[in-house]
Order: structure tokens, then C-alpha cells, then sequence
């Protein structure tokens, strides 16, 4: 009786998975030729041609190479950086037994902000100055950051509430330390430093896609691997973890560098991108229960269509101004959320 109660659970809940990733895919879609006067189709063709051939043809070419070099990247950026936020905000979530933690938690954002303020600050008069060296050194700051963090955890005890603090009081420290340069920065590069922070898919391009699409894949496997070690880690203390076998600090150091890994990733290509990592899971949890074998895909696909939702209301809401992605989705997830909170206390009662 209860495993075909499970069966149905999990039957329902595969299909609510595969409801949402249509949705996506469709909304997809029509942001990516909304406003052209290019077909479904010819947008399709004109994607193969180009992997084929590396030209386009026919007798729309311009709009073509607007579609396939502009929108397309920038459009499955945020589908990518969707999947990787909110897996890594769920993962996180798991590991710690914290609704409330995100990617953030750890000083990631802030460390990746810092590090890209240093490069911009310091570095744009140098012959080195470029989009791949503020990417690099976002992604190094925030590593370092992170590789602190654990450092100090370990000599307390790699507990969830240790990890949590230290990356918290390390957030705050890295945030003073970009509050100081933007203090003392030229007012040109005190402009390109909050650009940054505020989040953009607008230096999308197929190699940062790439890059971001192999880390996001590489952390999506693993943690298929990991769901029923998250459920038991979700559902009793670390004693109880003990007695099932599984070692709870070594699966939390191993959760945390997954998360940390595809979330340092996504924003050394995007800016600082807040609230999706939060935000994904929980609607995820409303839909499919807390299950991590359906959680976890259903995250993923919750937090693509936010962002690609965020990105083309920020686009299209004050045209021709593009309103930062970063800004748009707490506009957008706020509501939502405070609309998840609300339903879930009525069903308490």
C-alpha cells in the first residue's frame, strides 16, 4: 500500500517535472524570436546551418546572426546559470537543514564581486585588462573565499551551523573590502564595478556557454548520485546520519564544493545573480514535496525559467533600457515568494 502510494507520488511528480521543462522550453522560444520577424523554424535552420557550415544564408542574414550570435547565447546562459543557482541553493539547503541558505551564504557573490573589483580598479591599465581576466579573477576570489571558509569550519568542527556563520561573517568582510575600492575608485571604473554586481547575461557568448555548460553538467551528475544521502541528511541529525552509514561531514564537504564550484562558475561569467538559489527550491518543494530524487530536477527547471523569465522582462519592460537580470529577479521572486509562505501557513492551520 505505501509503495504504490510512493509510485503514484513519484509518477505525478515526473510528470509536474516534465510540465515545467516544456514551459521552459516554450517560453524559451518565444523570447528568443519575440520582436523578430523570423519563424520558429527558420531560427532552427539558421542554428544548424551555422553549427554546420559557420555562415549563414538566405535573404534575412542579419536578423539570422542576431538570433544565433546574440540571443541564442544569451538565452541558454540563462537557462545554465538557472540549473546551477538552484541546484546549488537546494544542494546547500540539504546539507545544512536551513530553508533559509542560498549560494550566497558562503560569500561566494561577494568574494566574485570583490575579486572582479580588483581587476577593474588595478588591471584596466595594463595590457592584460580584459573580459577573460575579470572572469578570472571573480572566479579566483570567490575560491579563495570559499577555501577560507572551510579552513577556519574545520578546525571548529565541519558542522552546518559553523559553515553557515563563518561564511556569513566572510560575506560581510568581502563586502567591505569592495565597498573600500569603490570608495577610492575613478568614477568611470567606480560605474564599471557596480555594472558588474548588479548581474547581466550582456557579455553572453558561446565560450563563456560552454565553459558554464560543463561545470553545470559535471555538478548535475554528481548530485543525481547524491539525492538519497541528501534525504537522509534532510531528515534526522548528524548522529542518525552516523548510524545509516553515511559520514555527514564528509558528504557536506563534498555537497558544498559542488555548490560552490558551479555557483563561483556562473557569476565569474555573470555578474552577481542573488534570490535564485533561494527562491527555486522552495517552489520546488511546494510542487514535488521534499523527495530529493524529484527535488532536484525540479529545482533545475524552476530556476532556468526564472531567470530566462527575469531576463527577457528586463529586457522588454522599459525597451530600448535593459534592466539588469540581477535586479529584475528579486522584483519577480519576491511576490512569489512571499505568496509560497503565505499558502504554506494556511495549510499549517
Amino acid at each position: 500500500m505505501l509503495e504504490d502510494k510512493y509510485l503514484a507520488y513519484k509518477r505525478s511528480a515526473y510528470k509536474k517535472i516534465f510540465a515545467s521543462s516544456l514551459g521552459v522550453l516554450l517560453v524559451a522560444v518565444f523570447c528568443l524570436i519575440f520582436g523578430t520577424d523570423i519563424g520558429v523554424m527558420e531560427a532552427i535552420t539558421a542554428c544548424i546551418g551555422f553549427i554546420k557550415t559557420g555562415d549563414f544564408t538566405g535573404n534575412n542574414i542579419a536578423m539570422q546572426k542576431i538570433i544565433v550570435l546574440l540571443r541564442m547565447p544569451r538565452m541558454c546562459l540563462a537557462i545554465l546559470a538557472g540549473i546551477g543557482l538552484s541546484i546549488a541553493g537546494m544542494m546547500m539547503q540539504s546539507v545544512t537543514r536551513n530553508m533559509l541558505v542560498s549560494p550566497f551564504t558562503l560569500g561566494v557573490s561577494s568574494a566574485a564581486a570583490f575579486g572582479a573589483s580588483i581587476c577593474i580598479v588595478f588591471g584596466s591599465s595594463t595590457i592584460f585588462f580584459n573580459d577573460a581576466a575579470i572572469i578570472g579573477s571573480a572566479f579566483a576570489a570567490s575560491m579563495c573565499s570559499v577555501a577560507l571558509v572551510f579552513m577556519v569550519a574545520k578546525r571548529i568542527g565541519i558542522t552546518a551551523n559553523t559553515i553557515i556563520l563563518v561564511g556569513i561573517a566572510m560575506n560581510y568582510f568581502c563586502s567591505a573590502l569592495t565597498a573600500t575600492l569603490q570608495f577610492f575608485a575613478e568614477e568611470n571604473k567606480l560605474a564599471a564595478v557596480v555594472q558588474w554586481t548588479f548581474g547581466s547575461f550582456n557579455r553572453a557568448n558561446w565560450h563563456g556557454v560552454v565553459v558554464i555548460s560543463v561545470i553545470v553538467l559535471i555538478c548535475y551528475v554528481a548530485g543525481t548520485r547524491l539525492t538519497l544521502k541528501w534525504n537522509a541528511m534532510a531528515s534526522g541529525d548528524d548522529e542518525t546520519v552516523k548510524s545509516l552509514g553515511i559520514n555527514p561531514e564528509q558528504l557536506r564537504t563534498l555537497t558544498m564544493i559542488l555548490a560552490v564550484l558551479v555557483t563561483a562558475t556562473i557569476i565569474s561569467f555573470t555578474g552577481v545573480i542573488g534570490f535564485v538559489g533561494l527562491i527555486a527550491p522552495h517552489m520546488a518543494r511546494y510542487l514535488v514535496g521534499n523527495d530529493h530524487s524529484v527535488l532536484f530536477p525540479m529545482s533545475a527547471t524552476l530556476g532556468a525559467g526564472l531567470l530566462v523569465l527575469a531576463d527577457t522582462i528586463g529586457k522588454f519592460i522599459l525597451y530600448p533600457v535593459n534592466i539588469p537580470v540581477g535586479i529584475v529577479v528579486s522584483f519577480v521572486g519576491v511576490p512569489i515568494f512571499v505568496q509560497l509562505i503565505l499558502q504554506s501557513r494556511r495549510s499549517s492551520l
